[in-house]
């Protein structure tokens, strides 16, 4: 019996994901990336898996499913895990004004309405889980379910176990253009060749849209950069991933300039993160002292007792934003073997498994998890009008 053969364009953690999801589920499944596994955004990012900074709607549904997988697929994927560092600290959002502080209150309660757990945190009790917070704090909400994971070496575990599992990686292999007969996309072009396969799941990332358009169909996908600085080791200091109320309006904010708000976690090693930016410059991958001053600015907020460390480096990477703030997930109508999963932005490394799950259930045609339409392509916020001719040819 011929299985279908699947190309997953993308060794980041979606893709690598949607390959393991597929490859274990029995199909043929090849991973095409211009680069190396996990190499762009995946290594660029804190590792969130949060479902405290999503207002209910399917978004959160999506994060609600993927929060439960994790632990499943980590436990299915244990030989390859060792660098995931999978860390569920909880995190706790902190409001600093009376305005902040109402606004935490609302949000909390509609999320509470939608099955979140968040609890309201007294200041005794805030105190005690991060006794270095500023004493200027006006409300707080932790929410348990908030984890961490290591982005790269979750990527790289999830494309371990495909490869276990049957799949191929090939890498340094980038996509040029589509290959077309009856209608129905039959090959991507590479610089070696066309490659063949039934189903081609795009999901490379911020570069998805130019994927998308070498195949002949607009997607609106843009790059929105962020950055993060990391301090050198410290004693500990910071025990949950804490951020201001600020956070959710920055996510969910579409404007192109600067937007930044305090995230502040640690790591195993001790190091501290100190995020968050986003900032939408196309590809324009250089480090600004502005953006960094006012991260770090942001921080003290949160956290005085930070004045003084000292900052060992800066990184920032690109994140696939979306006007209406939601992922691509499914096939796409105008070209027939085409699918997408992408659009994530900075959600992607938590939910990454729970798309692969749809992806896996939306291909078999098995019930799906959670209502996956409001992801669909042919969405008015996600098509764009540049597509260029595609003339069908033969392999």
């Amino acid at each position: 019996m011929n299985r279908t053969r699947v190309v997953v364009i993308g060794a980041g953690i979606i893709g690598a994901a949607c390959a393991r999801e597929l490859a274990v589920a029995g199909f043929d499944v090849l991973v095409l990336d211009r680069a190396g596994a996990a190499a762009a955004t995946t290594s660029h990012g804190e590792g969130n898996i949060l479902v405290s900074d999503k207002g209910p709607g399917p978004e959160l549904e999506l994060a609600q499913l993927s929060r439960q997988l994790w632990p499943e697929v980590l436990a299915a994927v244990r030989e390859n895990s060792a660098g995931v560092e999978w860390d569920p600290k909880g995190g706790i959002v902190v409001a600093t004004t009376a305005e902040g502080a109402e606004g935490l209150r609302r949000f909390a309660d509609t999320q509470r309405a939608a099955g979140v757990r968040a609890e309201a945190m007294d200041s005794d009790a805030l105190t005690a889980a991060e006794p270095f917070l500023t004493e200027r704090r006006t409300a707080a909400v932790y929410y348990p379910d908030d984890a961490q994971v290591q982005p790269a070496g979750a990527a790289t575990a999830l494309l371990a176990d495909a490869l276990r599992a049957g799949a191929r990686l090939r890498t340094g292999h980038e996509v040029r253009g589509a290959v077309v007969r009856g209608g129905r996309l039959t090959a991507v072009r590479t610089a070696d060749g066309p490659v063949a396969a039934d189903v081609f799941v795009n999901a490379a990332g911020p570069w998805s849209g130019e994927v998308a358009r070498r195949l002949g169909v607009p997607l609106d996908i843009r790059p929105r950069r962020g950055e993060v600085l990391v301090t050198t080791p410290l004693p500990p200091t910071v025990f949950h991933k804490v951020y201001d109320a600020d956070y959710v309006g920055a996510v969910g904010s579409g404007a192109g300039d600067l937007q930044t708000s305090a995230v502040v976690e640690s790591t195993r090693a001790g190091s501290v993160l100190l995020g968050s930016s986003r900032r939408r410059v196309g590809f324009d991958d250089r480090l600004r002292p502005e953006v960094l001053s006012a991260i770090a600015a942001k921080a003290l907020r949160l956290f005085p007792s930070l004045a003084g460390v000292h900052v060992m480096r800066a990184y920032g990477g690109f994140r696939p934003y979306v006007p209406d703030h939601l992922p691509v997930i499914g096939a796409d109508p105008r070209l027939p073997g085409l699918w997408h999963a992408t659009g994530h932005e900075g959600a992607g490394i938590g939910l990454s498994v729970g798309t692969a799950r749809l992806v896996r259930e939306m291909l078999t045609g098995s019930q799906a998890a959670i209502d996956a339409s409001p992801f669909r392509v042919d969405r008015p916020a996600v098509l764009g009008t540049d597509a260029p001719d595609v003339s069908e040819e033969e392999s």
